[in-house]
């Protein structure tokens, strides 16, 4: 079976990357990226610099392949009759409301997703979850496919994604491996070696990985806790390092050394972010308590605990520093987004300081590279509680260029690691990071 044209539905972080890269290597496949938001679609159709996502190397990628093979649109019906097979990349939020509220994932946009293309489609498709979903989602695609799908045929594949923003080009180029999972029938492995063909045009065979479909969804989710952890766990240690004095950066340094771990996420850092660690261990929680797997269910729930203590103590370090008031203190954010090189700010522990620093009565200057004032303040509005966004501007100021940054504040919160903060002059401000360092003179982030 050989794909001509393939539809994916939602031109997020992992469609629009993806679908990209897809294209490029592909030239002879037609990529369509739907989505139902038409400001998104006239970003990703719009000039360069104005990509609704930032990646190093994206825009060089869409640039080589938009309207060659790569195409955007609001046209979802007419590209899902087109195509032979169909990602969905659509979000998956945690639920917050009904059954598993706070903890489950919401599959609501996959059932919408999935019930359309049931109902528009004309011929039969291969229907591929990119989007992170828990184990037997696809039971439940298939269910719905079926009921609406007009006696159509459809294949379902898990082809889960293992992105890192901030190299999700590289991470897509040349990945650790990529995931296929499918039925084991006939018709089944027919679809994957499809799926297979395509990843084939630039991947090493012996990096594609094919499973059955439970393996596939339940891959991604043991991934993000397993890295998750990881973070937590060095995290606790850098609180004990620093009622020791030992130095986090040496203890890291040499816990990596050992084979058996490796230095890959031993990182001290002020808690994990973005929009896939918190949401996909949660959803594990959940799953783990469904099956009745209470005590396993405790176990991975603490990973997310020590992160919000992390990113607690962070901030009360700053508070105790001077003697627990904050009031008419000048304090820089530096870095919103979640990590470097992305202007992804979802679930960022800088919100989360920022916050409680704003409470304790502290003015705050932000500042990020990438993340513009718009963005910082929809995040206030969204995440912070119960504060209105004309109250703060008295409070909270966004700098739009690092120029502006005069660097004499009475302290300095480096939240989110950008190589531009790494040659900044820190004489004049006490600095804060994630290693727990407290600087009171000329200052220099470590790389890790």
């Amino acid at each position: 079976m050989q794909i001509k044209n393939i539809c994916c539905i939602g031109a997020g972080y992992v469609g629009g990357p993806t679908m990209a890269v897809i294209a490029l290597k592909c030239p002879d496949i037609k990529v369509t990226v739907v989505d139902l938001n038409p400001q998104r679609i006239a970003a990703w159709n719009g000039p360069l610099e104005n990509l609704p996502i930032y990646e190093p190397g994206l825009a060089e990628v869409v640039d080589k392949a938009r309207g060659r093979n790569l195409f955007f649109s609001t046209e979802v019906d007419k590209a899902i009759e087109e195509a032979e097979m169909i990602f969905m990349a659509v979000n998956t939020p945690t639920k917050t409301e009904g059954e598993g509220a706070g903890m489950a994932a919401d599959l609501g946009y996959i059932e919408s997703c999935a019930k359309t293309i049931a109902e528009v489609s004309k011929t039969s498709k291969i229907v591929v979850e990119k989007s992170t979903v828990p184990i037997r989602t696809a039971e439940k695609i298939k269910e719905i496919l079926d009921k609406h799908g007009n006696g159509l045929h459809f294949e379902i594949l898990s082809n889960p994604e293992f992105l890192a923003e901030g190299t999700a080009i590289q991470d897509l180029l040349e990945p650790d491996r990529v995931l296929i999972g499918g039925d084991e029938t006939e018709s089944g492995q027919e679809s994957v070696s499809a799926l297979v063909d395509i990843y084939a045009n630039w991947i090493p065979k012996d990096k594609i990985l094919t499973t059955n479909v439970w393996s596939s969804e339940l891959s991604k989710l043991a991934a993000n806790a397993m890295l998750a952890q990881r973070v937590s766990s060095i995290n606790s240690l850098s609180a004990l390092c620093e009622k020791t004095g030992a130095n986090i950066d040496e203890l890291s340094k040499a816990i990596g050394m050992d084979h058996r771990i490796g230095p890959y996420f031993l990182k001290a850092s002020v808690g994990f972010g973005g929009s896939c660690f918190q949401k996909d261990i949660l959803n594990l929680v959940y799953l783990c308590k469904f099956y009745g797997l209470d005590e396993v269910a405790k176990y991975w729930n603490q990973v997310v605990k020590i992160n919000n203590y992390q990113k607690d103590r962070f901030a009360q370090k700053i508070i105790d520093h001077f003697g627990g008031y904050l009031n008419g203190k000048r304090i820089a954010i530096l870095g919103w987004a979640f990590k470097a090189n992305t202007n992804d700010s979802r679930e960022s522990p800088a919100i989360f300081v920022a916050e409680k620093l704003f409470k304790a009565g502290a003015i705050l200057e932000i500042y990020d590279p990438m993340v513009s004032m718009e963005s910082v303040f929809r995040d206030i509005d969204f995440y912070w509680d119960a504060l209105k966004t004309e109250d703060l501007k008295a409070q909270i100021s966004v700098l739009d260029f690092e120029s502006t940054l005069d660097l004499s504040y009475d302290a300095t919160a480096i939240l989110t690691e950008w190589e531009a903060f790494k040659s900044l002059d820190f004489s004049k401000t006490v600095v804060f990071d994630g290693r727990g360092v407290v600087a009171k003179s000329s200052y220099s982030i470590g790389k890790g």
